[in-house]
Order: structure tokens, then C-alpha cells, then sequence
């Protein structure tokens, strides 16, 4: 059995790796980075992003669930900030005073503070708000970074004690418990897991009437109850998604917050327009589910995927750009300027641009029965969640393509054995060389080549054998494992596409750099003006991070042309 700072303590890689520097140094090693204490010239410059208010021994300035107001720099008083879970465990995470600001890096986007902040005795404190925080760390550069860097680190601090966030209960090996601490992992958020069979977890069942059918449980840091909940639902209950304004009409909206998506919105708010990102899962699309990326420019010791979009997301809200996860877009409807984004959850998003980022989903193969088996035993990426289910077994994995590599080697340092099997002779054709040797000096790594899966088997606990289309050399026709990762390929994320005027190729993915008149242009505009497609949904695209974010970079200025341009005929026409 798990306890629950055990399984809190085994996440910690992956969701450190989301906001945090790699290679990893200690928070206990850190923390005058953490709290550093401001000087009073230091908070004369801040003055001008809030305002000063007054608050009695006794009072909240900040409570678990609810909307955080922004960053509080204590001027005269005490104040003391605990974690309080949902239900009712309190743990005192530290004492401030004067000179400190407390904050973290969800008060960027006012998103649900994480911790109580209780005043000891009369405090008086600048309250700033985020939109202040933000133009803060804009405008006082240095500062600015010593600031950003105490907010990155109390969040990856709080990741590691799992406060502020929900308590899931379930069983380790459960699709949809596995799904959600997927989801919460890749965006970042503290949680904690307890299972099923532990005291705790059965106290909890009993006190909230559980069935079977209700698991996952999931307790909110309000006390609220959610049984098998969605991701949208848990995002709701934990305030993660914002509110969407129906009205408010943006320069720029972004489907898809993988590393096109995520420059885009960086390049764009950074240089005043309004921009909101739209995305179904988390920030970092299949480039966020990559364990460690070493040929990405200026990060020569490597970078994860998480780490990497974990940055940009910070970064985009850093200059104000709005984030909406997990948000599923339904259609665009681009009959008449502006655009709208028809949402699944109901409503809509207006903007004057669209940029369709949504990247590609995994390919799934034409074996009988693999839906039964998503969660359960088949993944399409490997994360510290999947990593942690399959320690010290035999696992195999089909694929031979950079994420497959990138997923093999860091599989090979929890699994006892990686059975690979590829369709081709080798990888040369489809993997960077620095994979393929790394690949090679593997000792608990088996590549099968020319090698197909033909049938999938199960038993009562889910997969059990993976069976071959033709025997191996040495006469082996099935392996005998709970864990199968699918690295086969992709197919464009475009289907919400097909109800209006965008044009796809044959393969569904996005048409662009054609003129009406068919001639071939170096532009990223659809057949659609005003919407660009960027990224691995881009037809003709380099499946490259780089050379996504080259191209988030890139359509900004096109959209600057077209704003310039719409802009002038409006003064043209009012003239």
C-alpha cells in the first residue's frame, strides 16, 4: 500500500519538472531564493503596481479554493501560511514578516490560492493584484526575475507536500485515476493519492458512501466530493479553468497550447495584443509528454518536455496572455469576421485572428479490442505516473520515431526489461543519432525489428500478453506484460475544422502558403484570411519543437501585417 506522501514523493520528478530548472537542485538548498526578504527601497519601487491595506489578528488574507487576490507584501505584522486539505488536515508551512511577499505562481492569472495566509496580529501589507504582478515583472526587470523565480519555487514546493490540492482515491492501476493524475501532473497542480486498500482511503469511502462505480473519489480542497469525476470537472472544482467572457472579442485566438501554440501566444502578448490559448489537456501538446529533449538549442544538457512548456506557459501569462485547460473546441465558424470558436462545454470565443496550434493525436493501431485497454495496461505516452505503474517489470513498446526513443530510454531506467518492436530494419531512417546510440548502450533494452503486434490478450486485472504477428528469430511469439506503449505515429488534430471554409489535404492536415489563385506563398494564412495553422497540424510542417516555435514567431508578425492593415480600412471607412 501507498501512503500518501509516498505517492506525492514518487510524482515529484514529473511535476518538478514542469516549472522548475533541470537538472534538479533541493528546495532546502533554495530557499533564500524562495523567500528572499525585499529592502525597503526594494518596496518603494513596487508601491506603484497596488495598493496598501489593513488587515486584523485573526483575519484571512488568503484561504485554500478561493480566488487569490495577488501578491502581498507584508510591511508591518505576522502572518502564517498553512496548507489545509479537504479534509480538514492542516500543516504549518512557514511564518512571514515584514519585508517578505507572499505569493505564488498561480496569482499571475488570480487562479485559487493554494494556502491559508492568516494574519498573527495586525498587518498591514501592499496588495498587488495580478494584473499588477504582471506589469511588475515586465517593467522591473531584475527584480522582476528574483520575484519570478520565489513564485516558480513555492510551487514546486507546494508539488512536493501536495498542498492546496485534491486527494484522490482509487487504485493505483485504474484508467481514470491514472488519467487524472496525468492531468494534474502536466499542468502543474499539487495533489495526492491514496489507495484504495489504505486506512485512510477506507475511512474516507465509508464516511462519503462510496460505491465501486464512484471511484476514482476525488476530495476538492473545499471539502467537496466529486465521484469519478472528468477532467473538466476536476478543473472546475479546482478553479483551473478561467471564466470565459462571450462578449470580449481578442486579436488573437490559439487552438492548441503545445510549443507553436505556446510561442505564439508568448510572441503575441509580449507585444500587446490579446491573446487566449485554448487547450484539452495540458500545456506542451506531445512535445510536454517527452522525457528529456538534448537537441533542442541552448540547453546542452537536455530539457524535459515538461520543463520546457511548463516555461512557456509561466511565460506567456507572464505578459497576460489568457489560458483555458481543458477546453475542447467544437467547430469554427468563419462565415463572418470575427471569428468564433464553438466550445464543447457550451459558449464561445470571438477573435479577430485564429491560429489552429492543435498539433496531432497518437495514432492508434487497428487491434481488436484496444479501447478496452487505454488506461489499463496501453499508453500513449510515458510520464512519471506511467513510469511509477511499470517499475521493475517487463514492458513493451511499439515505435521508432524521436518520442518513442526519447520514451525508451527514460522507461529503461524504471523498467526491469523494454521489449521494442519496430516495423523496419532499424531506427537510421526515423531517430537522431544521439537516441539510437543511447538506445544501443542499454542493457535492459531489446529491439525486435521487422516485428509487428497482432493480438492483444487480457486476463481480470487488464493486459497480460501481447501477441506477434510472426514469431521471432529465436521463435518467441508473445511476451507475457501488463504495460504497452504506442509510439506509432500521428494524425492531425484538425477534425473541428471540417465545418468551415479552411482547406485540408488528403490527410487532414492544414493547407497554407496558397493564394486564391493558387499560387504558392511563404506565408502561414489558410485558404481563410485571418486564419493561420502553425505546427504539426500544418501540412508540409518539420515535426521539430524548434521549428514549431520558429513558426509561432513567425505568424505573429503575418498577424500584425493583417490587424495593420483591417485597422487602416476602419480608418478609412470612418474618414
Amino acid at each position: 500500500m501507498l501512503s500518501t506522501q509516498e505517492v506525492s514523493t514518487q510524482d515529484v520528478e514529473g511535476q518538478q519538472a514542469l516549472i522548475a530548472d533541470a537538472p534538479f537542485s533541493s528546495l532546502a538548498t533554495r530557499m533564500h531564493q524562495m523567500f528572499p526578504e525585499l529592502t525597503c527601497a526594494e518596496i518603494d519601487r513596487l508601491r506603484r503596481f497596488g495598493e496598501i491595506g489593513q488587515w486584523h489578528a485573526g483575519e484571512l488574507l488568503f484561504e485554500t479554493g478561493h480566488t487569490g487576490p495577488g501578491m502581498f507584501v507584508l510591511l508591518e505584522g505576522r502572518v502564517k501560511v498553512y496548507q489545509r486539505d479537504g479534509i480538514g488536515r492542516e500543516v504549518v508551512i512557514g511564518e512571514h514578516g515584514a519585508g517578505h511577499f507572499l505569493a505564488e505562481v498561480g496569482q499571475l492569472s488570480g487562479r485559487p490560492a493554494l494556502v491559508n495566509g492568516l494574519a498573527l496580529s495586525a498587518v498591514q501589507a501592499l496588495l498587488i493584484p495580478p494584473h499588477g504582478l504582471r506589469a511588475l515583472l515586465v517593467a522591473e526587470a531584475e527584480l522582476g526575475e528574483r520575484i519570478m523565480r520565489a513564485l516558480i519555487l513555492r510551487r514546486v514546493s507546494l508539488i512536493e507536500k501536495g498542498a492546496g490540492g485534491p486527494i484522490l482515491i482509487g487504485n493505483s492501476g485504474d484508467a481514470q485515476l491514472v488519467m487524472l493524475q496525468g492531468f494534474l501532473s502536466r499542468n502543474g497542480h499539487p495533489h495526492s493519492v491514496i489507495d484504495e486498500r489504505d486506512e485512510d482511503a477506507l475511512r474516507l469511502i465509508e464516511q462519503f458512501a462510496a460505491q465501486r462505480e464512484d471511484m476514482p473519489l476525488v476530495i476538492c480542497p473545499d471539502g467537496s466530493v466529486l465521484r469519478h469525476p472528468s477532467m473538466p470537472e476536476l478543473a472546475t472544482c479546482l478553479g483551473l479553468l478561467p471564466d470565459l467572457d462571450d462578449s470580449h472579442v481578442y486579436d488573437v485566438a490559439i487552438v492548441g497550447a503545445g510549443p507553436a501554440g505556446l510561442a505564439t501566444a508568448v510572441y503575441a502578448a509580449s507585444e500587446g495584443l490579446s491573446v487566449i490559448v485554448l487547450d484539452s489537456r495540458a500545456p506542451g501538446g506531445q512535445a510536454g509528454a517527452s522525457s528529456r529533449i538534448e537537441n533542442y538549442l541552448g540547453f546542452p544538457t537536455g530539457i524535459s518536455g515538461q520543463a520546457l512548456a511548463g516555461r512557456a506557459f509561466v511565460q506567456a501569462q507572464k505578459f497576460g496572455a489568457h489560458v483555458a485547460i481543458p477546453v475542447n473546441v467544437k467547430a469554427l465558424n468563419c462565415a463572418e469576421s470575427p471569428y468564433r470558436l464553438e466550445l464543447k462545454c457550451g459558449g464561445h470565443i470571438t477573435a479577430r485572428t485564429i491560429v489552429i496550434a492543435s498539433g496531432a493525436v497518437y495514432r492508434r493501431p487497428a487491434l481488436e479490442g484496444l479501447d478496452r485497454f487505454d488506461g489499463r495496461g496501453v499508453y500513449y505516452w510515458a510520464s512519471p505516473v506511467e513510469a511509477k505503474l511499470c517499475k521493475r517489470q517487463e514492458i513493451v513498446l511499439v515505435g521508432g520515431g524521436n518520442s518513442a526513443g526519447q520514451a525508451i530510454v527514460y522507461l529503461a531506467t524504471h523498467a526491469a526489461k523494454v521489449h521494442v518492436l519496430i516495423r523496419r530494419s532499424g531506427f537510421e531512417a526515423t531517430m537522431s543519432r544521439y537516441l539510437i546510440d543511447r538506445i544501443r548502450s542499454l542493457p535492459n533494452v531489446f529491439v525486435h525489428p521487422n516485428t509487428e503486434i497482432g493480438r492483444l490478450e487480457a486476463d481480470e486485472s487488464g493486459l497480460a500478453t501481447v501477441g506477434l504477428k510472426k514469431p521471432l528469430p529465436d521463435g518467441v511469439e508473445h511476451f507475457d506484460t501488463r504495460h504497452l506503449f504506442l509510439f506509432t505515429g500521428a494524425d492531425p488534430n484538425t477534425d473541428w475544422l471540417r465545418t468551415c471554409g479552411v482547406e485540408l489535404d488528403a490527410k487532414g492536415f492544414v493547407l497554407t502558403g496558397t493564394s486564391a489563385d493558387g499560387v504558392a506563398t511563404c506565408d502561414l494564412g489558410t485558404t481563410v484570411e485571418g486564419v493561420y495553422a502553425i505546427g504539426d497540424a500544418r501540412a508540409g510542417s518539420t515535426k521539430r519543437v524548434a521549428a514549431a516555435v520558429g513558426e509561432g514567431a513567425a505568424v505573429v508578425a503575418q498577424i500584425h501585417q493583417l490587424l495593420a492593415v483591417s485597422a487602416g480600412e476602419a480608418v478609412a471607412l470612418g474618414a
